[in-house]
């Protein structure tokens, strides 16, 4: 029991008369500065050069030359061109910067701060939540869907069923309705034509069988009504009407028929057209969609529209290639160096070439007389009619 209470009593005279001088920490030296063996340089801030902790050079630069002392910058350099760093760092270097695909533009220059940013070009798009390996070619909607939203560089484009709506008529029901229309107008016309001119021949026969004196008596009454009011004669008065108004109507017919059959060759000249004008004793003489004169087109949003038409010249044939890039000016060796190219990538780098070069001139119907030279015409019906269809260009009056 002794023992133990001599124990305690010197165990507590130790901790009383503990010293408290102050000794040196580990990892500062006598200048109270940090060494880099005994203590981490501070993260985003410093690197460690041999023993000590250097400060890091800014963004845009790297290390030429280290520190002799720590707590201090080394020598910092200028990132040479086409090089770049993002961050303040410690590198000896900077990082070279990317370059974007052939089916990528640059969205963002490099620069000493900030690597190059690139994005899929128009009409791809790649998932920026897996490997953008290639960029992929955006979807259509087909005929029975609608564009929820469209395509862009990172979403592809998305469709929905179009939902039918109870009683109310479809675009093909109401063209079928102006178009019956438009034949009972003149056929209704026709038909009145024809009762005038029947009524007069009628009143011209029957005169025929009057007397003399009230022949005279007759036609005495009508010159001196005629030129008392100064009136056109009846006859004169229906011929040139009816002719005019017959012909009007028998050309929005013919129209409202030829953009039925906007996918043919050669414009309609079926029964229709032919039995109305056979009707007002007209001889009808057919035309060839060769012999009129290809409409002018007019872009909705300049240079845009006339991008987003180049996936209507993926269907060119693949003979007409490149006689068709020869029109607009391109060398043999030109067309072959993208030979390498899927067939519509091949199409949609020409055709940028082509608007690089031509600049504000670049024109939809210039590529409509190339395609139109080659006597390529159903190919350029095709392009013009997708292009209006998507709203991108607008047929000139």
């Amino acid at each position: 029991m002794e023992n133990f209470f001599i124990f305690v009593v010197f165990s507590a005279l130790l901790c009383v008369f503990k010293p408290t001088g102050a000794f040196p920490q580990p990892g500062f030296g006598s200048g109270g500065s940090r060494r880099g063996r005994d203590a981490s340089c501070r993260d985003d801030l410093e690197y460690p050069h041999g023993s000590v902790c250097c400060l890091n050079c800014p963004a845009g630069k790297h290390v030429k030359s280290p520190c002799t002392r720590a707590g201090t910058m080394g020598t910092c350099g200028e990132c040479p061109i086409r090089t770049f760093t993002e961050h303040a760092n410690g590198f000896q270097q900077c990082f070279p910067c990317s370059t974007c695909r052939p089916d990528q533009e640059i969205v963002r220059i490099c620069s000493a701060t900030q690597n190059t940013e690139c994005q899929c070009r128009l009409g791809r798009f790649c998932d920026p939540d897996h490997a953008c390996e290639v960029c992929k070619k955006c979807s259509k909607c087909g005929s029975d869907e609608e564009i929820v939203r469209n395509c862009t560089a990172t979403t592809n484009t998305e469709c929905k069923k179009i939902q039918p709506k109870s009683g109310a008529a479809t675009e093909s029901d109401v063209g079928i309705g102006v178009t019956v229309v438009c034949v009972l107008a003149v056929l209704l016309l026709c038909g009145l034509i024809f009762f005038v001119i029947y009524k007069k021949r009628r009143g011209t026969g029957s005169e025929r069988n009057l007397p003399e004196r009230m022949k005279a008596d007759k036609g005495y009454s009508e010159v001196s009504r005629d030129s008392s009011t100064n009136l056109i004669p009846p006859r004169q008065l229906v011929r040139p009407k009816s002719s005019a108004c017959t012909e009007d109507e028998q050309k929005k017919l013919c129209e409202s028929l030829n953009s039925s059959a906007s996918n043919s060759q050669h414009s309609l000249t079926g029964p229709p057209c032919f039995l109305l004008q056979a009707s007002s004793m007209v001889p009808a003489q057919p035309s060839r969609r060769e012999d009129e004169q290809f409409p002018t087109l007019v872009p909705v949003n300049g240079e845009e529209s006339l991008k987003r038409c180049f996936e209507f010249f993926e269907e060119l044939d693949v003979d007409h290639h490149k006689r068709f890039f020869r029109h607009l000016g391109f060398s043999d060796n030109v067309i072959k160096s993208k030979e390498s190219l899927p067939y519509e990538d091949r199409v949609h780098e020409l055709l940028n070439m082509w608007i690089e070069r031509e600049g504000k001139d670049a024109s939809l119907n210039d590529l409509m007389a190339a395609l139109l030279n080659l006597n390529q015409r159903r190919t350029a019906e095709m392009v013009k009619e997708k292009a209006v269809h998507h709203c991108h260009y607008l047929c000139e009056s």
